[in-house]
């Protein structure tokens, strides 16, 4: 896998099959400006746990298996997961599904995931994996609660280098039961962005599993966005398997999880509040799975490092307030 795959097709491939569901999952296609596709999941219309699921597919460029899972609690209480099985991590979560794409045009935001943006490969992390693509279909994913404007459209088509007519979006707002879902469908995704950040090869890479509780619908984006991040941050759990012997395991495991972030031990929306919503003021250590696990394929050997923190999961998803430990000694 790699200068041959083209991760816009095959997401392009899973699209038809999603119009073709349109009605059961609960989404709407809809034409864009200039003539492009978008499709609703979650603006206009309902939506879903299974419309969740092909939106976190195609996002992941098919290259991902991922399911819902009732059964599992937290602090005592019901709440599902949702788990995600990768055989090419690289490509599937940081070519394709990592929301690295801040889309602005005018007055119009999204944060743009997905496949596409291997076609810009911009970022400094194609680099880093020696891949881009050059494709006549482009698949893309906004967070956003509107849908995109003349503007944008002709702005994405100039990045992309393809005509509007072959360009897809898929769109869906953070508070909503697809879009929440998709952004908890980042378990291994953001695990491998935190090896990004540390200076850990990722190529090495050959096998992510991650589980993540899915966090209820709020009412506000803000407050989704809160939620979400904090079923990453402090319940994301995640395996990894890598092609290398201990040593580099063991020097950079322990800045692996959450918790080896100053920022660690409140609930996201907390956080983000502190830092006037801006997200690069944030601590980029912090932006990791709770807990990980690394098996190398050289040694056989395993290690863990960090664990997943029901008491705050608890505090954010049931909005009660919670201190930092560190302060609660003071006095």
């Amino acid at each position: 896998m790699g200068k041959s795959l083209n991760l816009n097709r095959r997401a392009h491939r899973l699209v038809q099959q999603i119009v073709d569901r349109a009605e059961a999952l609960n989404v709407k296609p809809i034409e864009l400006p200039g003539g492009a596709r978008g499709i609703d999941f979650g603006i206009e219309v309902e939506g879903g746990l299974e419309a969740g699921k092909w939106l976190a597919r195609a996002c992941m460029a098919d290259l991902g298996r991922i399911s819902y899972e009732e059964g599992n609690t937290i602090a005592g209480k019901s709440c599902p997961i949702v788990r995600v099985r990768t055989n090419a991590p690289v490509h599937a979560c940081m070519a394709a599904q990592y929301a690295g794409w801040q889309i602005s045009a005018g007055d119009y935001f999204a944060i743009g995931s997905g496949p596409m943006r291997a076609i810009v490969a911009e970022e400094e992390v194609y680099e880093k994996i020696d891949y881009s693509e050059r494709s006549e279909v482009a698949v893309g994913v906004l967070e956003t609660r509107k849908l995109p404007t003349k503007e944008v459209i002709e702005y994405l088509c100039s990045k992309l280098k393809v005509s509007a007519g072959n360009l897809t979006l898929l769109i869906a707002p953070t508070a909503s039961v697809a879009g929440g879902f998709q952004v908890v469908a980042r378990s291994v995704e953001t695990a491998l962005h935190k090896l990004v950040e540390i200076d850990f090869d990722i190529n090495q890479v050959t096998f992510g599993e991650g589980t993540a509780p899915l966090s209820p619908v709020p009412l506000s984006d803000m407050a989704a966005i809160g939620w979400t991040n904090d079923a990453i941050l402090y319940g994301a759990d995640v395996r990894l398997r890598v092609s290398c012997s201990d040593t580099p395991i063991e020097r950079a495991g322990p800045l692996t999880p959450s918790s080896a972030s100053e920022d660690y031990g409140e609930p996201f929306g907390t956080i983000f509040k502190k830092y006037n919503y801006e997200f690069y003021q944030i601590d980029r250590l912090l932006f990791s799975p709770a807990r990980i696990t690394f098996k190398s394929e050289t040694t056989n050997n395993e290690f863990t490092y960090g664990d997943v923190n029901e008491e705050l999961l608890e505090a954010s998803f049931g909005g009660r307030k919670i201190e930092k430990k560190e302060e609660e000694t003071k006095g």
